[in-house]
């Protein structure tokens, strides 16, 4: 049987933003100095956290800096919301300094164009936001003439000049970050809230700096969705080169990521995506705890590209793309069983090394059985294959759950009708010709698609795909799989199978995150199935399965659980930002599918909310204001009646249930 003839749809160029999408290199771009630290492609990518004590506090915010500096951390950025906090960040960074720690200090500032003038002359970097240094976010204008805009760019040159002078003069460095939730209302009206206008919003200031011959420049595009910071980073990268603008660094961030796995999942999945496209040269993991705590995320995910090139497998090189990288667009498939067409993606828990034999085993994925009812329930964590390799489950499995063995397996047992066959590439096209009758499964890798496999996919309407590889670089590896599927018109549905040996389950949440969420990001696959290590099989199966599903909830395409857009607290937040956290979550973590909002100060308030369906931000001392997504509803709460009124707003709303019902649901 011949290959079928190749299908080119909509195509992007492969090198848009970066130089390879399947040969591991680092973007080039120009070296930028920040005191003694050298930052761009010639160079390591840097590691750096923020402080969250106040930056008044000088002994506390010393104190904090040599923590995070002694745990890797290469740059300390410090909160300067004002003059008197702007000055302050002389007196740490000499404390510093005497006490023999010359790790450079960068002031983060948002509103005020004098504090960061002050700044510049004092510390090594500083770091603004376009959305509210010059510009401003009120809502007044939702249209602007032509002039109007113009006028009110000029009006930024005259506002931010000085400080480009300032630090022209000092050597000062400078990050021009982006956030997505913080755009100004004058972007807002010709871009909407987009990663375009997200870029844009940069591109103004930046335009500005080089006029001026200033380059010592970095840039971010932060936003607390990994799907739009993606998209933002590799936008930003084309419209550098297309404009002929110089190859600035890139400092990765995920902003307001939470805490716990949920904040790493969301961290590894933006920032490990850019960085196996060659992308970013400085990172901040964002998380909901103490910033040391935030350094050997960030380690152990740019200690993965060390030595990237030597130790990846060569992958087919891509010259176009079928996949548009800057918009999401799920790839259309069939509906086959379950999985495709329009059903959520999918989750597969592989007890293969794993003797199944009582129910009680199967609560690690989610099920329980009830003998005093003899009934089974299921939480929102319920898987929903499970692939038990060579053995078959000698018990009926509850209804939310349906069997994988292997096909050899498979043959021998008497309940075909309810348990599905996985097939190696040998095995189904021995059994291909005779016709399936029901859903089965097929395992490939991108070297076994070559030949005349290809014309058998595309006539096999009750086939599910299992993609895996072993390579060093997986993701791409797989996302050329599904790109040659792409172009052969082979619309079956595709679950992603992940096994990379790692040292620990730390650095398997990240690497898993990354590899399947790089994917997912990019509108590919339709389910999960993430194994397990030889002989860890039984400690690593509950992990993995909430592992999944945070995976696919980071990715926004399929939400199982209540999701909290947390900041990682500054010396601006106005209470206790983890013990609030800690006493929103226990309230309200059975809300499925519900975005809450925890923002410590009104800076990072209402804009890096922007996914939130409400939110919670501190306007003052024991004072809250709660929001209705982007609306404000109620301000001035008090801080230990806040949550009560934000769970009567949610009861107004008709989005709460309380707990037993939710648990009464579920079972």
């Amino acid at each position: 049987m011949n290959e079928p003839s190749l299908f080119v749809p909509d195509v992007f160029s492969g090198t848009d933003y970066c130089d390879s999408l399947t040969a591991y290199s680092r973007r080039k771009t120009i070296p930028v100095r920040i005191g003694d630290l050298w930052l761009g492609s010639d160079y390591p990518i840097r590691v750096q956290s923020m402080t969250t004590i106040d930056t008044m506090d000088t002994s506390g915010s010393v104190e904090q800096s040599i923590r995070m500096i002694e745990a890797g951390c290469e740059l300390v950025r410090i909160t300067a919301p004002s003059v008197k906090e702007a000055q302050n960040l002389d007196n740490i960074r000499k404390e510093l300094r005497r006490r023999g720690y010359n790790t450079p200090i960068c002031a983060d500032i948002h509103f005020t164009p004098n504090a960061a003038e002050l700044a510049a002359r004092l510390v090594e970097k500083v770091r603004i936001n376009p959305g509210n240094y010059a510009d401003k976010k009120r809502f007044e204008v939702l249209e602007y003439t032509e002039s109007e805009y113009q006028a009110e760019i000029q009006r930024i040159r005259d506002k931010f000049l000085p400080l480009v002078k300032i630090c022209k003069e000092y050597g000062t460095a400078m990050r021009i970050g982006t956030n997505h939730g913080s755009l100004s209302d004058r972007i807002l009206s010709r871009y909407g809230d987009t990663p375009n206008g997200m870029v844009e919003s940069a591109l103004e200031f930046l335009r500005i700096c080089e006029d001026e011959g200033y380059t010592n420049l970095v840039i971010s595009m932060k936003s607390s969705n990994p799907q739009v910071m993606v998209e933002a980073y590799r936008l930003l990268a084309k419209r550098l080169k297309d404009e002929n603008l110089q190859p600035y660094p890139l400092h990765l961030g995920v902003t307001e990521a939470g805490e716990g796995e949920d904040g790493r999942v969301k961290s590894a999945m933006g920032i490990g995506t850019l960085l196996e496209d060659g992308l970013g040269d400085t990172i901040r993991v964002s998380l909901t705890e103490d910033p040391e705590f935030e350094i050997p995320v960030a380690q152990a995910l740019v200690r993965r590209y060390d030595d990237r090139a030597s130790k990846a497998t060569p992958i087919p090189a891509i010259d176009a793309s079928p996949v548009n990288p800057f918009a999401y667009h799920r790839r259309e498939t069939a509906e086959v069983g379950n999985f495709g067409g329009k059903n959520v993606p999918r989750i597969i828990a592989d007890f293969s090394g794993i003797r199944v034999q009582e129910p009680t085993d199967l609560q690690t994925i989610g099920h329980f059985y009830l003998p005093a009812t003899d009934k089974w329930a299921m939480n929102d964590l319920g898987a929903d294959y499970l692939y038990t390799g060579a053995a078959a489950v000698p018990f009926m499995l509850p209804n939310g759950l349906k069997q994988i063995v292997d096909f050899q397996t498979w043959k021998s047992i008497d309940d075909q009708e309810h348990t599905y066959p996985l097939l190696n590439r040998e095995e189904y096209l021995a059994e291909v010709t005779k016709g399936f009758t029901s859903l089965h499964f097929l395992r490939l890798t991108l070297a076994e698609t070559e030949g005349d496999i290809l014309s058998y996919l595309q006539e096999d309407p009750l086939l599910v795909l299992v993609i895996t590889t072993t390579n060093a670089h997986a993701m791409p590896e797989l996302r050329r799989l599904f790109f040659r599927l792409i172009q052969n018109r082979i619309h079956l549905p595709v679950v992603i199978q992940w096994e990379q040996p790692s040292a620990d389950s730390d650095e398997s949440m990240l690497f898993a995150a990354t590899d399947c969420g790089g994917l997912l990001v990019d509108g590919l696959g339709d389910g999960l199935l993430l194994r397990p290590f030889a002989g860890q099989e039984d400690g690593q199966v509950r992990l993995l399965n909430s592992l999944g599903f945070g995976i696919l909830q980071a990715a926004r395409t399929r939400m199982s659980k209540t999701e909290y857009i947390s900041c990682p607290s500054c010396g601006r937040t106005l209470f206790d930002l983890q013990e609030t956290t800690a006493l929103i979550r226990k309230r309200t973590d059975h809300l499925k599918g519900v975005k809450i909002g925890i923002m410590g100060c009104i800076v990072n308030g209402p804009g890096e909310m922007a996914d939130a369906d409400y939110g919670y931000v501190g306007m003052g001392v024991n004072k809250i204001a709660l929001y209705r997504g982007q609306q404000l509803v109620k301000r001035s709460v008090s801080a230990d009646k806040a949550l009560d009124e934000l769970i009567e707003l949610m009861r107004e709303d008709g989005v709460w249930r309380e707990p037993e019902a939710a648990a009464l649901q579920q079972a």
